[in-house]
């Protein structure tokens, strides 16, 4: 229905312990979501503990790959750690081109780390994409919010 969709994901936080929260679309009536992706990450982070600071390339992108992209780093499970940011996709209806997208997270991690992950690619489909699932990487997500925006031409 919208050119643009953003999904904003507030305080997501794992069951389990130094999981990656990460997503993967689907299209028609398939539900495998296993869409080729072609992506690229950095991040930037700082320690608790004002030790260790760093900007760099992350290797959580994909080169043709069809796995769940990650949009964040280990999250801890402790009370306080969690993973919020947002997530655009563009034109998912468009049946001519591929489907880009871009994120950005912010994460506090199981080793007590804050990481600013940037992340963008596409889906190297034509076919329109009708699903979109978020989930960790081998738990569940014990509490957070995800919501849902549409964009409209301006």
């Amino acid at each position: 229905t919208y050119p643009i969709y953003k999904f904003i994901f507030i305080n997501c936080h794992p069951n389990g312990d130094a999981e990656q929260f990460q997503f993967q679309v689907d299209t028609g009536t398939n539900t495998n979501y296993n869409q080729t992706i072609t992506s690229t990450s950095f991040n930037a982070y700082h320690n608790e503990a004002d030790t260790s600071t760093t900007l760099a390339y992350n290797n959580l992108d994909h080169a043709q790959g069809t796995g769940f992209q990650h949009l964040s780093v280990s999250t801890g499970n402790d009370n306080d750690q969690s993973v919020s940011g947002e997530l655009f996709l563009f034109a998912p209806s468009d049946t001519t081109f591929v489907k880009h997208f871009l994120a950005r997270s912010s994460t506090y991690t199981a080793n007590n780390h804050i990481y600013d992950l940037y992340v963008a690619g596409y889906f190297n489909t034509t076919t329109a994409l009708t699903r979109v699932r978020f989930q960790y990487t081998s738990d569940t997500l014990d509490s957070g919010t995800i919501k849902m925006y549409g964009i409209k031409d301006s």
